[in-house]
């Protein structure tokens, strides 16, 4: 059985990299905190989840895509393929090349910024996504993009600002909402983390990215065997066992877990090294 939990190997501690992991296991290619995805085009078809039509719904963009390489819809559509395959070095290039060209259409500078975001280029991502809306028009799914770099950047308050300002735009949106509650944990908030994401789950249009982010928030605050409970509605047994067996020998093993679960502030270890 495949490594449910991979990227737990990660030197560099993050909620956001964890919850990413959780999913990991039960979903291949799928991401926990949702950098989204731009509107009104056919870059908006869902790629398939199975893996080899995925790959053959992939190569059939790129062959469309080296036919039309000027079409702003087919790079958008053949680098969220991309995207679904991991590939987000790929998709930024594509979508690099068709910003180039289109500095004008926010839909791909928006597609552009998020790529960049998929790729852990957070600084650049920044500096682009501004420029994929405007005040007078904003996107609350680039509102929420921008939360989520903020928040890989550290800036939690900022990040909330703009989870605030997507969700008076599209009020309850599972997704905003789901990333809202992540940034609450990143945070130390514990609690209010828990309740945002329990909202989110409600949500009719709640996937299995809220639900893992929930569970995830629930093993943190000691509640092991409701995270359990609510990953297994997406993971297999087994799966959803590991991920939560992990989690707690985290909180164990590790000062900073549990300073995390307490709400404080983690002390480094005297024998640390950086």
């Amino acid at each position: 059985m495949r490594d449910p939990i991979p990227f737990l190997r990660l030197r560099r501690f993050g909620l956001a990299s964890l919850a990413v992991a959780m999913v990991a296991g039960g979903l291949g290619g799928c991401k926990s905190v949702d950098f989204g995805d731009v509107t009104g085009s056919i870059s908006t078809k869902a790629p398939p989840s199975d893996p080899a039509m995925l790959r053959s719904y992939t190569d059939e963009l790129g062959k469309r895509y080296d036919a039309k390489p000027n079409d702003p819809n087919v790079a958008m559509a053949y680098a969220r393929a991309l995207r679904a395959q991991r590939q987000f070095a790929q998709a930024v290039a594509v979508l690099q090349t068709a910003a180039a060209k289109n500095a004008e259409n926010r839909a791909v500078i928006g597609a552009f910024g998020k790529a960049l975001a998929d790729a852990g280029r957070f600084k650049e991502a920044a500096e682009v996504l501004p420029r994929a809306h405007t005040p007078e028009r904003p996107d609350w799914s680039v509102l929420s993009t921008q939360g989520s770099v903020a928040d890989q950047l550290g800036d939690h308050a900022g990040a909330q600002g703009y989870y605030a300002s997507a969700l008076k735009i599209a009020p309850g949106e599972p997704s905003v909402m789901s990333n809202l509650g992540l940034s609450y944990a990143l945070s130390k908030d514990l609690a209010r983390a828990e309740d945002t994401l329990r909202q989110a789950s409600d949500h009719p249009r709640a996937d299995m990215r809220v639900r893992q982010n929930l569970a995830l928030v629930l093993a943190l605050r000691g509640k092991f065997d409701e995270a359990e409970t609510v990953s297994r509605r997406d993971l297999s047994p087994s799966d959803a066992s590991a991920n939560v067996m992990t989690i707690r020998k985290m909180i164990v093993e590790s000062n900073t877990w549990r300073q995390i679960q307490e709400g404080g502030k983690a002390k480094p270890a005297a024998s640390r090294r950086g």
